[in-house]
């Protein structure tokens, strides 16, 4: 069913590519292919669907349902350090839906952390933000907010005084959980689940990608509570328009 409060959405994604260094570069992947979402077996659009583009930067990975069919998937891997990635895709579905996103820090292990046993061994930190855009009208009908209503799976460290330990992975302590069965579903119950928490730019300090994107002003940078240790974060939305 469709809950009372309206959060907005939005599913483009920009994809900056990993350079030989392991820098991120700021080439955008624009995959065009269009995700029938309505059942209409010969990709036609079916009677009251409309086709949506999607704009997205995340750091470091996401990936975005209709419901729970996958209409985007980072094209990065998130065992790539310093991916800062947009996408560009679009999609078929018949309003109102539901949008439900993965979206995942770095880490490289459940400590939390990242650049283990080097100098500048660290907490990283997340961000993501996302717009939709009706491409039969070219409204922007959906974006991300502090609406949206999210999880955290994976907080890690708990006790950040772990950061500069030399084996963290035994001195940092986690939350970790499996994702909820049936989260994708429209009847699923998220009213246990929080707010999304919105950052400023200077906050989230983004990098390749995100400029590369005319952002509505009213897209917000989101992420879980804290943007050092909440590393695993799904996101739930509905779009009504």
């Amino acid at each position: 069913m469709v809950p009372t409060h309206r959060a907005w959405a939005f599913a483009w994604v920009l994809v900056a590519c990993v350079a030989d260094d392991g820098s991120a570069g700021d080439t955008i992947t624009d995959t065009t292919d269009t995700t029938d979402t309505t059942g209409d077996s010969d990709g036609d659009t079916a009677a009251g669907a409309s086709t949506y583009q999607g704009e997205v930067w995340a750091d470091n990975w996401s990936a975005m349902y209709v419901g729970e069919t996958l209409v985007m998937e980072d094209s990065v891997s998130i065992t790539t350090e310093r991916s800062f990635n947009a996408e560009v895709f679009t999609f078929e579905a018949t309003p109102p839906f539901l949008l439900s996103v993965v979206m995942k820090d770095y880490i490289e292990n459940d400590s939390g952390l990242e650049y283990i046993g080097q100098p500048n061994q660290q907490m990283g930190d997340g961000g993501y933000i996302a717009q939709i855009t009706d491409l039969d009208t070219d409204d922007v009908v959906a974006v991300s907010s502090s609406d949206w209503r999210c999880v955290t799976i994976h907080e890690a460290p708990l006790n950040k005084d772990c950061e500069d330990d030399p084996n963290p992975e035994e001195t940092c302590e986690a939350s970790i959980s499996d994702e909820p069965t049936g989260w994708m579903s429209e009847d699923f119950d998220d009213s246990a689940w929080t707010n999304a928490s919105e950052y400023t730019a200077a906050e989230v300090s983004p990098k390749e990608g995100y400029n590369e994107i005319t952002w509505d002003p009213s897209a917000a940078l989101i992420w879980g509570a804290d943007l050092e240790s909440h590393n695993t974060i799904l996101c739930r939305t509905w779009v009504m328009s």
